[in-house]
């Protein structure tokens, strides 16, 4: 009993490991999840590796590479460890759980299932068909949480929605005329522009775009630009506004046509009740894993009014106003995180509906 009860142990610390590897890649392999993979030899790690971006060896391989050529003896009697069950399809790249196989690796150590229908069980039967020993379930509250985003697409059949906005000390959003107003301070701007890198699309509202004339891209952190995504249902929009510049892919939803123009994609919708859901759905077809609702509060609450959202991310800074536009307010969520950026307060919620739960210890 004592021995498995160390074993066990082991077995948690090395799955961690291979989500501390899995997250260097973040905002880099979408629509691909994140993974990290360590392979062991009694106590000793003798290779690790994750999935840098998308399109490029997975993170078993990349393990399997890393190993010394005076180790590559141990690989049949080493242990992987490795966060997300291993693919058992052709894809870009060949499947993993045959790789595994053929380098006879004995036993394997699973955090989470893959819901992807291409895997969804069938590397896991791979790899004991061949009579490899296979562990799962090990830490899976903190998979779930790595990887949300991945597990909402797949089991949700949408986006991960993540809704982000900052008020001032005294509980709004905007000043009463909507003018642009400043809350937060520099080091906040860059976590922002850092958050933006790692979702696949950010989203705001028609009053947003038209008064603050934003640029919705990543331009303070090094990453990738998230798609752009503005309501503006009349096409109303100057077209010399930020968000037009062809700097990023943008999607401007609105009613009248369904135009493709360089960056720019006129994407046609009915603008009623389902707005939303037609939304998600037509995002979840483009296969975008993510989307950050940056403002306004218009729709921050069409978001909140309908439950359609999985995390939110509530600024808190140190301007006071007086009055103005009321700041959202969210029920039915747990808190998950208070920690400050520079001098502004950073909350964050996690809807109490959502399968995919903020876990101790893990990062945003």
């Amino acid at each position: 009993m004592k021995f498995c009860y160390i074993r066990v142990l082991k077995d948690d610390a090395y799955i961690k490991w291979s989500f501390e590897l899995a997250q260097r890649a973040k905002g880099h392999t979408a629509p691909n999840p994140m993974v990290g993979a360590v392979l062991v030899h009694g106590d000793r790690i003798i290779g690790e590796g994750w999935h840098h971006y998308y399109g490029a060896d997975h993170a078993e391989v990349n393990c399997l590479k890393n190993v010394a050529e005076v180790d590559k003896y141990l690989i049949p009697e080493s242990t992987m460890y490795v966060n997300l069950e291993p693919c058992a399809h052709h894809g870009i790249t060949p499947p993993c759980a045959g790789r595994l196989v053929q380098e006879k690796i004995r036993r394997v150590v699973i955090a989470n299932f893959d819901p992807n229908e291409k895997v969804a069980g069938k590397g896991i039967a791979i790899l004991r068909e061949s009579g490899t020993e296979v562990i799962t379930g090990i830490c899976e509250k903190e998979g779930l949480w790595l990887n949300r985003r991945f597990f909402c697409f797949f089991t949700n059949k949408r986006p991960y929605v993540v809704l982000k906005w900052a008020r001032t000390k005294d509980g709004f959003i905007a000043p009463k005329d909507r003018s642009r107003l400043q809350i937060t301070g520099q080091v906040t701007q860059k976590l922002v522009h850092k958050w933006r890198t790692e979702e696949a699309a950010i989203m705001v509202g028609h009053t947003t775009a038209l008064m603050d004339n934003p640029q919705l891209t990543a331009r303070h952190w090094e990453g990738l630009h998230p798609l752009r995504i503005v309501f503006d249902r009349k096409l109303q929009l100057p077209r010399t506004h930020n968000v037009f510049d062809n700097t990023a892919a943008t999607w401007v939803i609105n009613e009248r046509h369904e135009i493709l123009d360089g960056n720019i994609h006129s994407v046609k919708l009915r603008f009623d009740e389902t707005l939303l859901a037609q939304l998600m759905q037509r995002l979840y077809e483009a296969r975008i894993l993510s989307v950050m609702v940056e403002g306004g509060a218009v729709l921050l609450n069409s978001f909140i009014a309908q439950g359609l959202w999985d995390e939110a991310r509530v600024l808190t800074g140190e301007v006071e106003i007086g009055e103005g536009v009321d700041a959202p307010v969210i029920s039915k969520a747990e808190h998950a995180i208070d920690d400050f950026s520079g001098k502004d307060k950073l909350d964050v919620f996690v809807n109490k509906n959502s399968a995919y739960q903020y876990a101790e210890g893990m990062r945003l």
